[in-house]
C-alpha cells in the first residue's frame, strides 16, 4: 500500500444518519416510560444527522414523531388527552405537576422554527411545562441561541427526570453526550 490513503465510508445509516464508521445505533437503550411522548418535528428536520428528536424518539418505545411542514403541510396530532406542552414560557416548575402529564408535546425544530410552530399549532390551549434554566453547558450538536435553550433530547431528559426520575432520564443524557463525541469524530464539531 505505497502512498494509497484509506476510504473512509461516509455513508449515514438509515436509521441514526450517522456515518456508519461512527453509527450510534449500538449506543440507543430502550427506555420504558409512563409518560407518552409526542415529538412534531420540523420537515427540514427529518434528515439531519443533529436532528436529536429521532434519537429520542429510537430510545423511547412509548413516544411517536409527527411531521409538519413540507409537502405534507401542518401536522396532524394525535388525540392529547392529558397532554402537556414541553415548551420555555410561563413559570419554571420545580417540581413535577399533579396531576403528572400522560403525555408530553415536544417541538423538535430550530428555535425560529419552534416559534413558528408554536403560532401555528393547536397547542395553545395545552398546560406548559417549562423547565428552569440550567446554568451547565454542555456539548452541543449545534450552537444554542441563548441560555437554557437545549436540544429536543435534553429538554426530553430534563422533563422526564422531573416526571420519573433519573433512571429514565440518565441513559437519554448519555446517548446524547456519545452522539456529541461521534460527532466530534467525524469533524463535524469543533473538538
Amino acid at each position: 500500500m505505497s502512498g494509497s490513503a484509506a476510504v473512509v465510508d461516509v455513508t449515514p445509516c438509515p436509521r441514526c444518519l450517522y456515518q456508519r464508521r461512527v453509527c450510534l445505533c449500538a449506543e440507543i437503550p430502550v427506555i420504558a416510560t409512563r409518560t407518552r411522548i409526542v415529538i412534531i418535528r420540523h420537515s427540514q428536520e427529518r434528515n439531519r444527522s443533529s436532528n436529536s428528536g429521532r434519537l429520542a424518539q429510537l430510545a423511547l418505545p412509548n413516544s411517536e414523531i409527527v411531521e409538519h411542514g413540507g409537502l405534507g403541510g401542518p401536522a396532524r396530532l394525535p388525540d392529547l388527552d392529558g397532554a402537556w406542552l414541553l415548551y420555555p414560557m410561563g413559570e419554571p416548575r420545580a417540581v413535577a405537576p399533579v396531576p403528572a402529564p400522560k403525555q408530553l408535546v415536544v417541538l423538535d425544530a430550530t428555535w425560529s422554527q419552534a416559534r413558528r410552530m408554536y403560532r401555528k399549532l393547536p397547542v395553545h390551549g395545552l398546560p406548559v411545562l417549562r423547565l428552569p434554566d440550567d446554568a451547565m453547558v454542555a456539548a452541543r450538536l449545534r450552537e444554542s441561541p441563548g441560555p437554557g435553550q437545549v436540544s429536543t433530547i435534553e429538554a426530553i431528559a430534563r422533563a422526564l427526570r422531573l416526571l420519573e426520575g433519573d433512571a429514565v432520564a440518565a441513559p437519554l443524557e448519555r446517548l446524547f453526550d456519545v452522539a456529541v463525541e461521534r460527532a466530534k469524530a467525524t469533524g463535524r464539531l469543533a473538538k
